[in-house]
């Protein structure tokens, strides 16, 4: 049975995500799960190190015991044989915030993502922080260009809005229009959405974290605070 998936809308590793980070952790296999971090959103303005620091001393604070920052930052790393294999081993992988369309076309196709696909499907929780959880989608919004983008597709469906309750709600009217029929999940910084709902596996969600996740679907408009539950598959 594949992992678990959690989207999270932003503002990652400041102090406000423990309990969504938390939890991924326990489903991951607990304090001692590997946790690999991707920085590679970030490595367009050359924060790369910096986030994927961050990140580490976040899930050591939180108390996981082996964390590493994989320096996925370019194609000829996406395609390291050492980085994939170091990727192989992790309970928990997390995607960094940054650039969306260079993270998404960086791992598309590439050895490491492979990799993390298999980790995924072998039982592995994959995580993403808003340009993380954007590219886990079936399409994903490119702000820059005003364009949508295909993207690594975990979920079919679907595009996320994060840092919804600051700018991505803005992103709605226009992505309702270029998406017809495409689910949009519009999530809050500080806040995750996670497969882990007492229903069925498949489509079981529950809300975490401090703010709302707003699911917007032909025309209707319906917002989950945390703690909530919902089953949604997000099929078409």
């Amino acid at each position: 049975m594949p992992g678990y998936l959690l989207l999270e809308g932003g503002a990652e590793f400041g102090g406000q995500m423990k309990e969504p980070d938390r939890r991924a952790l326990e489903l991951a296999g607990g304090l001692a799960a590997p946790v690999r971090i991707l920085p590679t959103a970030a490595a367009p303005d050359h924060n790369h190190q910096r986030a994927g620091n961050n990140g580490v001393n976040w899930f050591r604070r939180l108390g996981a015991s082996d964390v590493e920052s994989v320096p996925v930052i370019d194609t000829a790393s996406a395609n390291d044989p050492a980085l994939a294999t170091e990727l192989s081993h992790a309970g928990l992988i997390y995607l960094l915030g940054g650039f969306p369309r260079y993270l998404g076309e960086t791992l598309k196709g590439s050895l490491c993502w492979q990799i993390v696909l298999e980790a995924y499907a072998a039982g592995a929780l994959l995580a993403g922080s808003s340009a993380g959880a954007m590219v886990l989608c079936q399409y994903y919004y490119n702000p820059e260009r005003e364009q949508v983008i295909e993207g690594l597709n975990l979920l079919p469906n679907t595009c996320v809005l994060p840092h919804h309750e600051t700018f991505g709600h803005r992103w709605a009217a226009r992505l309702t229009a270029l998406l017809p029929g495409v689910v949009l999940l519009g999530i809050d910084e500080a806040t995750g959405l996670l497969d882990d709902g007492p229903g069925p596996r498949k489509g079981s969600w529950r809300v975490y974290g401090q703010g709302k996740v707003t699911v917007y679907r032909q025309g209707q408009t319906v917002v989950y605070s945390p703690g909530q539950q919902f089953d949604d598959t997000f099929e078409a």
